[in-house]
């Protein structure tokens, strides 16, 4: 690595996208710390706002990262990683209020799974020198996850609000986990193409 290329590293380190990232990996502890205390109000409004925010810099770290060319191997390698700590996190500690409840927790576990699954995909895939991309189905994914457990985090303080809040969060997150089983499928298949050789 030559000296140039070190310092390009090291300022792209600092760029806006990579900070926007570094911001989304410090909501997860605060996010979850808001929802440990569901019986306040406040806390689960707060919990939702910064949420919010993080679910924002999802969208926006990418894009300022392609419009400003301040693509970096960092923050490729932490953009997933925020996000998937974000998701179980909030996940994990809608499940422990019994926001979600009953059968809708298969719905958690079946996004959990997936994730595990394709950051191990991920894993065996980079040692073979091959990429796998996100598909624009997995995008979508994505996108509801974060919808439905924005409505979920809302919880039965929206229903307060706007009656039906939690119920709707909970058919989004089933949806998001369909389309979680469909993309993981995708991402499993790719995997067993190259661990037996097929071309």
């Amino acid at each position: 690595m030559t000296v140039t290329s070190l310092a390009r590293g090291t300022v792209l380190a600092w760029s806006v996208p990579n900070i926007l990232t570094y911001g989304r990996v410090a909501a997860v502890p605060l996010v979850a710390a808001c929802l440990f205390w569901p019986e306040f109000a406040w806390a689960r409004w707060l919990a939702l706002a910064i949420f919010i925010a993080a679910a924002v810099t999802d969208f926006l770290d990418g894009y300022l990262a392609r419009a400003w060319s301040q693509q970096s191997r960092l923050g490729q390698m932490l953009d997933p990683i925020a996000d998937k700590l974000l998701v179980a996190a909030v996940l994990m500690m809608l499940v422990a209020d019994h926001t979600i409840a009953s059968y809708s927790i298969a719905a958690a576990i079946i996004i959990l799974c997936r994730e595990v699954l394709v950051s191990g995909l991920r894993e065996f895939l980079a040692d073979l020198k091959v990429s796998l991309p996100v598909s624009k189905v997995a995008k979508v994914k994505t996108a509801l996850q974060l919808v439905a457990l924005g409505f979920l985090i809302a919880g039965p303080y929206g229903d307060e609000i706007l009656p039906g809040v939690t119920p709707t969060g909970l058919i989004l997150l089933w949806v998001s986990a369909l389309l979680t089983l469909y993309t993981g499928w995708d991402y499993l298949k790719a995997g067993l193409r190259e661990a037996i050789g097929e071309p």
